[in-house]
């Protein structure tokens, strides 16, 4: 099944749903519809229940160039009219900008970010809202902003130091120089380098049909206790996986994982239900 978007395709295969950034002529901008249809998308896919695993591509030379000139020429970042309204209003397209770029972390399915060539500015923002990334060996990530006169806003200052650490997060930001994918390996900012573009979607979708393999009211307790933790103390986090446990923790899955042990095969885990409001196979 493939569905086709302005800035983006999406093919669903079993229950992996595989997102490609499909504009590789422009460098796979940001563009006014880019920041509408992936928090769309989203949330589709993770509302369906029948899909598991999200994965982020790109084609082209380039995961992304970030933002998109048109964004920053066409008069949105400096309207005219009275200082406070427009301040303000500047305060409420942050945040929606922020919001687009947060959806990952609040899908209900795994997502990860399968990047080659740059990953520049907005897209790093992008990837370090996604539960896991990969890089081709060509890859490099860039803090674009701090070299175009502007702080990064959409994520990246909050997320990244706790993936890299707080020193190369700084480094990263305060320097503005590109990060190549060995280095990005080291520090954390990747979990592992492959060869090429076509080695690096073959195996971050062999990984992605693995998490799928696994209970997705697992992988939805698992990401919902991680940002949990990542965001509150201990005392905090404990508290809020019992309260999980409380609700998510019946026989089901267990017996059927204990089950599959024994008759060695893989477990069968039911989907998710889809969420309210959801359209079937949307």
């Amino acid at each position: 099944m493939t569905l086709m978007h302005t800035c983006f395709t999406v093919e669903i295969t079993g229950k992996v749903a595989h997102v490609q950034m499909s504009r590789p002529d422009e460098l796979n901008t940001m563009t006014a519809a880019f920041w509408e249809e992936w928090p769309a998308i989203v949330r589709s896919l993770s509302a369906r229940g029948d899909v598991r695993v999200i994965v982020l591509s790109s084609t082209g030379r380039h995961f992304s160039a970030g933002m998109d000139l048109s964004v920053f020429t066409s008069g949105a970042l400096s309207p005219a009219g009275e200082p406070g309204r427009v301040n303000m209003n500047r305060v409420l397209q942050v945040r929606h900008l922020q919001d687009s770029i947060s959806s990952p972390e609040r899908a209900r399915v795994a997502v990860l970010a399968a990047i080659q060539g740059g990953c520049i500015g907005g897209a790093v923002d992008m990837v370090t809202a996604c539960d896991l990334r990969y890089a081709s060996s060509d890859a490099y990530f860039v803090v674009h902003e701090t070299n175009i006169g502007m702080t990064a806003d959409v994520g990246t200052l909050q997320r990244l130091p706790g993936i890299v650490g707080d020193g190369v997060a700084r480094e990263m930001v305060l320097t503005g120089r590109p990060m190549s994918a060995d280095r990005a390996c080291e520090v954390g900012l990747v979990n592992a380098v492959f060869a090429d573009h076509d080695a690096l979607i073959a195996g971050v979708l062999e990984i992605a049909h693995e998490i799928a393999g696994k209970s997705p009211l697992v992988t939805w307790g698992n990401k919902e206790s991680l940002i949990y933790a990542r965001d509150h103390g201990v005392a905090d986090s404990l508290q809020q996986i019992a309260t999980w446990q409380s609700g998510a923790l019946q026989p089901g899955d267990l017996t059927e994982s204990l089950a599959a042990q024994a008759q060695k095969r893989p477990p069968v885990y039911a989907d998710l239900d889809p969420e309210p409001g959801a359209l079937p196979g949307a």
